[in-house]
């Protein structure tokens, strides 16, 4: 196995600046056209993971991946690349080397192993229990990907990504982020009453927006427009594949951005021009999604609110994008606005964000007559 890609090796290659090792790739590509030769002919396994991660697919720069997306892709594949090297033995993965390329070595069997052991043997499942379905369905969907790519690309010859298992996500596999508008009340009243503005805040914002966590992370002063016509307040929200739109704000919720801000000392009028960052931590930065969310767990844990410790699962700032859904739903607002809202490409997205409020509403109990079965129902 000395011969194959090393974790060090690619540590140090991703260390490097990513879009200068773009450009030194393309001129490979290029002389390979040049030659006509294979155009990755001159590539090798981590040159091949930093183009898959890296490459522009769209002439639009805001229609390629951003960079959450690529350091989720990049963090996924790299731990299977040191996974592979070194649990191969406990994974019996038996490779015959090809060409020193790690990837070249794998067959369909391969990857069906590597899956399986994820699935049931890898150290995350000894230490803290199997993944949830739904991680195991992006894991897989990542590493379909990425091989389906070095096969179309004629870097490896085999599919090898047709050996992967399919992990679908039924409904009752997906975590209950559930929180309706009688709880998000008490959150709101129990941070209120404590002067805990900070907290009040984000929260107020997130469940009158429906704005994902990274959304609320990039949000500029200048991102807060006003909307001369309709005379309010909106923001200009940066989503998923750099997609823009744009949230009006209910002048409740604005007061509690500039709330935010005095809690934090530094008080700003609006509209702004400034590229300052909107929710600054105390140290006077942007918040990192990962940051953001370490922030609402310590919080959470200290909240004396009986259903905050009876739910099974730790309310984040998505279940607060839930709560959206779920109070739009019943205010009697249209699903396909709602997707919109939220800035679902897909409408089967935004159900399965009001699946179990939908089933709830429209079970069959709801149909008896008050004196079915006489005085008691």
């Amino acid at each position: 196995m000395g011969e194959l890609i090393s974790e060090n090796e690619l540590s140090l290659f991703f260390s490097k600046n990513p879009q200068q090792v773009l450009l030194d790739l393309y001129e490979k590509k290029d002389q390979a056209e040049k030659e006509g030769k294979p155009i990755f002919v001159y590539f090798n396994d981590k040159e091949m993971l930093h183009y898959y991660l890296y490459r522009d697919t769209n002439l639009n720069e805001l229609a390629n991946r951003s960079v959450r997306t690529i350091m989720e892709y990049e963090k996924e594949l790299r731990m299977m690349v040191r996974q592979l090297l070194e649990y191969s033995g406990e994974i019996n993965l038996d490779f015959d080397i090809v060409e020193g390329s790690l990837f070249k070595s794998m067959g369909e069997r391969h990857m069906r192993r590597y899956q399986r052991w994820v699935a049931e043997e890898s150290p995350h499942v000894k230490k803290r229990g199997r993944y949830s379905v739904a991680t195991l369905n992006r894991k897989t969907v990542i590493w379909k990907s990425f091989f389906m790519f070095l096969h179309r690309s004629g870097y490896i010859e085999k599919p090898i990504h047709e050996g992967l298992l399919a992990a679908t996500v039924r409904t009752d596999d997906r975590p209950n982020r559930d929180l309706g508008p009688g709880e998000v009340i008490q959150l709101l009243d129990y941070f209120d009453e404590r002067r805990q503005y900070i907290v009040f805040s984000i929260i107020h914002v997130l469940v009158a927006t429906g704005m994902r966590n990274e959304e609320l992370c990039k949000l500029k002063l200048s991102d807060v427009k006003y909307d001369s016509i309709l005379g309010n307040y909106y923001l200009k929200v940066t989503g998923k594949g750099n997609k823009v739109r744009e949230i009006p704000l209910k002048p409740k919720v604005m007061d509690s951005i500039i709330l935010y801000r005095e809690a934090r000392f530094i008080p700003e009028k609006f509209p702004n021009i400034s590229d300052e960052p909107l929710f600054l931590t105390s140290t006077g930065r942007a918040f990192s999604p990962d940051g953001l969310a370490h922030y609402l767990q310590r919080v959470f844990k200290k909240v004396e609110l009986p259903f905050v410790h009876a739910r099974q699962t730790r309310i984040t700032a998505h279940v607060f994008r839930h709560s959206f859904a779920i109070i739009s739903y019943l205010n009697k607002v249209d699903i396909f606005a709602i997707m919109k809202a939220l800035g679902h490409e897909n409408i089967n997205t935004t159900m399965i964000y009001l699946q179990r409020i939908m089933d709830r509403e429209q079970h069959a109990i709801h149909k008896w007559d008050d004196g079915t079965l006489g005085k008691y129902i």
